[in-house]
């Protein structure tokens, strides 16, 4: 795998389609929610990949402090499915608290996931919620 961390600007055309089809693939036909993905935040934040030959294996991206939350937040976390269970996830978000540094983040984790945000440092900050469909709640990494 080769890492990725470019802004949105950096981006070329072919990378950012193909950051799109994934996130489109995995939270829209897999998971079968209808939500814009395109929800204004791509522009402001980073986006961390790993490439293979065979395209995206895990994507997130960074918004900055202020933009979603009050805190810098990690989100739209995917492993490409025949990519799963290998340990990418860990190493992709790894990768990704190292990018923010010492910084506080937040993040709205699918509730099914609390035990792997909580091996990363997260702490339960709310209680769970309605995402599109999907019980999530938000997590804390001071």
């Amino acid at each position: 795998m080769e890492w990725h961390d470019r802004s949105f600007h950096d981006l070329t055309v072919d990378e950012l389609y193909a950051i799109l089809a994934l996130r489109q693939r995995v939270f829209i036909l897999e998971q079968a929610c209808l939500y814009a993905d395109a929800d204004g935040l791509d522009p402001a934040s980073r986006h961390l990949w790993a490439a293979s030959p065979n395209g995206i294996g895990a994507y997130l991206r960074i918004v900055p402090a202020g933009a979603k939350f009050p805190e810098v937040s990690i989100g739209r976390v995917i492993v490409e499915p025949s990519a799963r269970g290998a340990g990418l996830g860990y190493e992709l978000m790894r990768r990704g608290i190292a990018a923010v540094g010492g910084q506080p983040i937040r993040i709205g984790a699918q509730a099914h996931l609390e035990k792997f945000y909580t091996q990363l440092g997260f702490v339960r900050a709310s209680d769970n919620y309605d995402d599109d469909g999907i019980p999530h709640l938000d997590m804390l990494r001071a």
